[in-house]
């Protein structure tokens, strides 16, 4: 199960990290079940301990496995395919409770990724941002790069609580995401002015500067919240 090295800016940690959890979410590993050890999954995707240690560490902090002193590492229950309790989004009234969840929890999440985050987590930050900045160029709205910019802040904060909730609210944000990319791409320079936004909260964060980035990610956030829904501040 070597890894690929032809897959561009992902490190060698990133790949064992996204194909264990790709494992554990598909089921290969069953909750409560004792993963091989770090010797043996050195082995199985051909690269050095270290590596393994640092993706066991990124499931660990996310939730999907937990450790026991002198036994190793077991998957967590919660990192199965089953749902945190969100129901489907049906009408207007729950997209405006999702920004007011999201205005909530994704400024301190950036607050926290200015203190907090890595140079892999800032990579990640900057990966979704150079797709953003391409879409933008070619004056087009791409809403899977936005949403990774999102859950890579969440994910930069180190804490599984942020990703987490961003990851199960996936299909809701989608939604507000791309009512607001219809709205913002008939303004001459709306696209322009949202893709500032974004670099500018990449800035903060990028500078360790945990108050600007928390508050710049409110002022985009309800930016988005008052072109979709004008009567609503």
């Amino acid at each position: 199960m070597g890894l690929e090295t032809g897959t561009a800016r992902k490190s060698l940690g990133d790949l064992v990290f996204e194909r264990m959890h790709r494992a554990i979410k598909s089921g290969a590993y069953k909750p409560d079940e004792r993963l091989p050890t770090e010797h043996d999954l050195a082995s199985e995707f051909e690269v050095s301990r270290p590596i393994i240690r640092e993706a066991l560490q990124r499931l660990r902090e996310q939730g999907f496995i937990y450790s026991r002193r002198g036994a190793g590492s077991f998957v967590r229950a919660v990192g199965m395919r089953e749902p945190l309790g969100f129901g489907q989004l049906e009408n207007v009234a729950d997209l405006l409770n999702c920004y007011e969840f999201r205005l909530t929890v994704e400024p301190a999440a950036a607050a926290a990724a200015a203190e907090r985050h890595d140079a892999g987590t800032l990579a990640a930050i900057h990966r979704a941002l150079e797709l953003m900045r391409d879409a933008t160029n070619r004056q087009s709205h791409r809403e899977d790069a936005d949403f990774q910019f999102h859950l890579a802040i969440a994910r930069a904060a180190q804490n599984s609580y942020f990703f987490t909730a961003m990851e199960a609210l996936k299909d809701h944000i989608a939604v507000g995401m791309r009512f607001h990319g219809a709205s913002v791409k008939r303004e001459t320079t709306g696209l322009t002015r949202v893709f500032g936004e974004h670099e500018a909260i990449a800035k903060a964060i990028a500078a360790r500067e945990p108050a600007k980035a928390k508050q710049l990610m409110h002022d985009h956030l309800a930016g988005s919240r008052e072109r979709l829904f004008q009567a609503t501040k």
